[in-house]
């Protein structure tokens, strides 16, 4: 059908290389088995293959370029389409359309999983993908430090734990979230994986709607690989040593505030408005009651907005400033009405909780600024 092909192909044409030093990579891959249609593509670091019903009179595959296809498929009307393959042309019909596209023969074809492995992890979909969610936005886009554009998994199956750990930071900011399983994972105690921020995020866009995520580590090939429904996202991992995070995040903090997250998320969204001209730059200064928010622009002029708080500890006036940026990213990403800041001077990161999740937290470097 139309719409299972177009939908298909929308999706695995992403992971196809525009300028591949391999013609074949821009392709896609074309595999006819068993009343079933096997698309795939891969970029040498992240593949995909995705699998459609179909009915086949003779199995066989072929490799046609992944954007022509995907612009031809999309633009035909829903219903049955034929395909079939002539040495390396692929005809393309349906009832009031024909069209051939020169193909590549599909021995040139990087070798693509098509499948997790029997030995398979299961997680529940919306726990992972919250979890990675959460951590995700952290990672770091320089890719002069490789282990930042990631996000740390840690597999802690120790005595009656059973949790997994996803850690990203940026040398700025570092988001990390605990998610409990409730079954024992075959998989060894403290395993340390890197996976790259792009495979993530597509994985992200794959899975919203399915129940479980199926997970497989190929120590060999140096390669993790998601099964989400028909789907099939496999990735490389990035080798190298994650920073101690631990070590960063403060033990001890003098004061504490708990705000309503929709009006703190208000007050800096209104600071932005000026500091997107002072380097993105807000202040945060702690009363007895409150915490003022405000931003100063050289050129456009500057503002200041007081919010109510519960403010715990010795912490009145005092002062730090963070990037804008970064503390809009972690208010979208919390899903509690109130939100927890806990500060140990303006040099110290600022420690950020969610009042819905004790099993979240999120560290943000202050900006050194002169009073």
């Amino acid at each position: 059908m139309q719409e299972n092909f177009s939908k298909a192909l929308s999706i695995t044409s992403r992971f196809a290389s525009v300028k591949a030093q391999l013609p074949v990579l821009s392709n896609v891959l074309l595999s006819a088995k068993k009343n079933k249609l096997l698309i795939s593509a891969t970029n040498l670091e992240l593949s995909i293959s995705i699998t459609i019903g179909a009915k086949v009179k003779k199995e066989g595959e072929l490799t046609v370029p992944a954007r022509t296809i995907t612009d031809l498929v999309g633009n035909l009307t829903e219903g049955q389409m034929n395909l079939s393959s002539d040495k390396e042309h692929l005809n393309l019909t349906t009832s009031n359309f024909s069209s051939t596209l020169s193909g590549m023969n599909s021995s040139d074809f990087p070798s693509v999983p098509q499948g997790v492995g029997e030995n398979a992890i299961t997680f529940p979909c919306v726990d992972f993908l919250k979890s990675l969610a959460s951590t995700l936005f952290a990672a770091s886009t320089d890719e002069t430090r490789p282990v930042l554009t990631g996000v740390l998994l840690i597999f802690d199956t120790s005595g009656k734990k059973n949790i997994l750990t996803f850690v990203a930071t940026d040398g700025f900011r570092l988001s990390k979230k605990l998610m409990r399983l409730d079954a024992k994972i075959g998989i060894s105690n403290q395993e340390r994986l890197i996976l790259p921020k792009n495979s993530l995020s597509e994985l992200l866009r794959l899975s919203s709607e399915e129940e479980n995520l199926k997970f497989s580590f190929n120590e060999k090939e140096s390669q993790i690989i998601f099964g989400v429904g028909e789907s099939v996202l496999s990735s490389r991992i990035i080798e190298g040593e994650f920073p101690d995070f631990e070590r960063i995040i403060p033990k001890d903090t003098s004061c504490k505030l708990i705000l309503d997250r929709e009006e703190l998320l208000r007050a800096v969204k209104l600071a932005s408005v000026f500091a997107r001209d002072a380097a993105n730059v807000v202040k945060l200064t702690v009363g007895k009651d409150f915490l003022e928010i405000s931003a100063e622009s050289s050129q456009y002029g500057s503002q200041e907005m007081k919010i109510d708080a519960k403010v715990e500890g010795d912490g009145k006036n005092l002062k730090i400033a963070f990037n804008y940026r970064f503390l809009e990213d972690f208010l979208n990403s919390v899903g509690g009405e109130e939100v927890q800041i806990e500060l140990g001077g303006s040099n110290s990161p600022g420690v950020f909780t969610d009042s819905k999740d004790p099993d979240y937290l999120h560290l943000i470097m202050p900006v050194r600024i002169q009073d």
